[in-house]
């Protein structure tokens, strides 16, 4: 059985992009910091209670979260209607309110990926079908885990780092601060990190054997990518999968993440290799990959990551789903009012 090797100090094992944004340095005092930081405050401070009392708050946290980011409440709610156009405004709010519990107990649960130690994980989940791991490794095979964005896939992450050793893919938080906080913690507890733009560390760990948790429901830039239908609508996939597949002959088993009904921690279902797989184009291989997602998110909505947005690119002549970002409208009229000064 092969495993990822954890980095020395000084290893270029992890790609970080080691830019003076995303270091930690005198600049995080800033002002513009200054929220950032509060929040950082209130999550050690919420992480010294029991963690009963502290998922008892992820209710109102997430409350709180959608009260002071208007922007991602609509998103959630375009998707929704987007998504789910068979439901009436009465089943529509009802699931709205699931996701925004989902998503407090998600923050609560995001503070403990961070700063939790590792024996707090030894009871916070269970994993099943490992064994589909080793069979591939056995065959000398790397592993691709192909899953989506449910819930905190950070705390997802540690519970199945207690049981076997696992790549992750990672990218820039858009908050230096925060991408700061985050990417120590990920250094601390993973194997490896692979920057999703580094192919050479994808491929490189698949051809020695590794496995690797990749998420590719995320829309990226056209490059790279088709469009496949999810949930009947043309979304941006990366074809990665299909890529990374080809190059190394790596097994690709789908990766189901649940949050337990207690609400204590995950159950992680690791399923059988994809058969025929790459299929017989990176279009079908799409499709394949968000039926397979599509299927996971319609047995437990609330948990997927729907402050994302998932219909961002379209398909040539299509229009816009979602409105500008408020930043990108303020950038528009400070343009604007400069033009005419």
């Amino acid at each position: 059985m092969r495993s990822c090797t954890p980095p020395s100090p000084g290893s270029t094992a992890i790609p970080l992009k080691a830019t003076p944004e995303h270091t930690a340095n005198a600049s995080f005092v800033a002002p513009r910091f200054w929220p950032t930081w509060l929040g950082l405050s209130l999550a050690r401070l919420l992480r010294l209670l029991p963690y009963r009392l502290q998922l008892a708050a992820g209710p109102a946290l997430g409350r709180l979260f959608m009260l002071i980011n208007p922007y991602r409440r609509l998103i959630v709610n375009t998707n929704l209607a987007l998504c789910f156009p068979q439901q009436d405004d009465r089943e529509r709010q009802q699931l709205y309110r699931r996701i925004v519990r989902s998503t407090g107990l998600s923050l609560v649960e995001e503070a403990a990926s961070i700063w939790a130690p590792n024996t707090f994980f030894d009871g916070m989940g269970e994993v099943q079908g490992l064994e589909h791991v080793e069979a591939a490794q056995a065959q000398g095979k790397g592993v691709l885990l192909l899953s989506g964005h449910f819930c905190s896939v950070d705390f997802a992450g540690r519970v199945l780092l207690r049981r076997y050793p696992v790549c992750f893919t990672y990218q820039e938080l858009r908050n230096p601060l925060s991408n700061h906080i985050l990417t120590a913690a990920r250094n601390k507890y993973a194997h490896r990190l692979i920057h999703r733009h580094d192919i050479r560390g994808f491929i490189k760990a698949l051809k020695d054997g590794e496995v690797v948790w990749y998420a590719p429901d995320q829309s990226q830039a056209r490059k790279n990518s088709v469009f496949a239908p999810f949930f009947g609508i043309q979304a941006n996939t990366l074809t990665a999968t299909t890529k990374l597949a080809k190059i190394t002959g790596a097994a690709v088993l789908p990766f189901e993440i649940k949050r337990l009904p207690d609400d204590r921690g995950y159950a992680l279902t690791i399923q059988p290799p994809l058969k025929d797989f790459p299929g017989e184009s990176e279009v079908a291989d799409a499709t394949r990959f968000n039926a397979l997602l599509e299927t996971q998110v319609r047995e437990n909505p609330e948990q997927y990551l729907w402050l994302h947005r998932r219909f961002k690119k379209r398909p040539e002549g299509e229009e816009k789903l979602y409105p500008q970002k408020p930043r990108r409208v303020r950038r528009l009229k400070r343009e604007q009012r400069k033009a005419r000064q």
